[in-house]
Parts: C-alpha cells; structure tokens; sequence
C-alpha cells in the first residue's frame, strides 16, 4: 500500500515538473534561458539528438531556401499613434527595424499558434501567443500576429492554437489599416 502511494506521489511531482516548463523556448530558444541546460542533458543522454543535430535545421527539416524567422526578429518595430481621418481614430503606424527590414520579401518560415479569425474569408493568422493571450485578447502587440495568405485555396481547416510551422514570402504592411503589419504570402503548412 505505501509503495504505491508513494508511486503516485513521485508520478503527480513529476508532472507539475513538467508542467512547469517553459516548453516554449524549446522552438526558439534564448541564449539566457534556463531551459538550454535541460536542451543539453537531453542531447547529451540521446544518441538520436546527437544524430539529428550534425544536421542543419534547413537541411533536415525545411525547404533550403527558406529561412526561420523568430518572433524576436518581429518585435524590431515601433508604433506611433496616426490619426486617421477616414476613421475619425487613431491608429497605431508600425516603424520597422532594421531587423524586420532584412526579412521583407525574403522566403521565411515560423512557428506560431493558428487562430483562425473568419473561416468564412479563409482569414487565419499565426500568433506567437495562444488565442487567450494573442492580440485579439488584448494581451499583445500587433507585432505578435502574422496574416496567412494561403498559397492554395484547397488547404484543411485549422483549429484555433494549434502550434504549427508555415512558410511562405514576408510582406510588410505599414500603411493599410484593414491589414496586418505583418503578412505571409503564399503560405503552406510544413510538415515535420
């Protein structure tokens, strides 16, 4: 009987240890992070992580034309307040950095969680933060969501924060308030 409860006892810490990792960093990692250490006690222990990581994440994953751009590389933008008289509103008018100048027009992928804004438009965006927390919610900048502008019309339908890789071309927006600052055309789901 105590060998038991002692089971379920470990089992139930084990999992609120897990459940209080930042997985997140796991698809972007920061150099700072506390989480790396665990990353390299994983790779350490598996001959696989070893095996997988001779190879470069373009080659062994994503198209080689394509590069990964983070959400970091997003967040290289200033928002001044616009008024805009058609709306009789201000708006917030993205200043891009150097960061996201590099990236527009360039054959990019990213990660993201899906949130689908009206299915009836085939209007999806990629977020960097779950729905509760996303733009929409008021919880993010509009530098957090990227516009998916399918490369095929023919694609499946996406549930809201499911956490999936796209590419496609970077486009910028600065200037249409009705769009995202941030727009990925072409867009595909890439499988891994």
């Amino acid at each position: 009987m105590r060998k038991s409860l002692h089971r379920y006892l470990y089992a139930a810490l084990g999992i609120v240890a897990i459940a209080a990792l930042d997985l997140s960093s796991f698809c972007h990692p920061d150099p700072a992070s506390p989480d790396l250490a665990l990353i390299g006690a994983a790779k350490a222990a598996s001959p696989v992580m070893h095996d997988l990581e001779s190879l470069p994440l373009e080659t062994a994953f994503f198209a080689k034309d394509h590069r990964e751009l983070t959400w970091a590389e997003l967040a290289d933008v200033d928002f001044k307040d616009v008024y805009l008289e058609e709306l009789d509103s201000y708006y917030w008018k993205p200043e891009f950095g150097p960061k996201v100048m590099a990236a527009e027009s360039q054959d990019v992928y990213i990660t993201g969680y899906v949130i689908p804004v009206d299915l009836d438009e085939d209007f999806y965006v990629l977020s960097r933060y779950p729905f509760a927390n996303c733009f929409f919610c008021g919880g993010a900048g509009p530098e957090s969501v990227v516009d998916l502008r399918f490369l095929d019309t023919e694609h499946r339908t996406y549930q809201t924060d499911e956490r999936l890789t796209f590419h496609g071309n970077l486009s910028l927006n600065a200037d249409d308030v009705y769009q995202m600052n941030y727009i990925l055309e072409g867009a595909e789901e890439h499988p891994l």
